[in-house]
């Protein structure tokens, strides 16, 4: 995973919202996360392409259907990245 691509792909509120929705639902079909917006699902189709790309998500396939979960050790990963900003607490700041 390139931060670079996590980042772009985090850029988007679209594919914002798609983490959110797979993070309170869990493993969604490709239709049912197409149902909860308002675009085509060749729209829909190209966001969790780039959201696999990135790393975010993976599919697996069962039957006829696609299905799509967080890719949890990636944001774990991220998070560990950004909690170094954060600043640590027991320095003492200068007045």
């Amino acid at each position: 995973m390139g931060f670079a691509e996590t980042f772009k792909a985090l850029s988007d509120p679209v594919r914002r919202d798609i983490l959110v929705l797979l993070s309170r639902e869990g493993k969604m079909a490709a239709g049912e996360i197409s149902s909860h917006f308002e675009m085509t699902g060749a729209t829909i189709s190209y966001h969790l392409s780039q959201l696999k790309k990135a790393g975010l998500i993976f599919e697996s396939k069962y039957k006829n259907f696609v299905y799509y979960q967080l890719n949890t050790s990636v944001f774990e990963e991220v998070m560990l990245w950004l909690s170094q900003f954060k600043g640590d607490d027991h320095h003492e700041k200068n007045e």
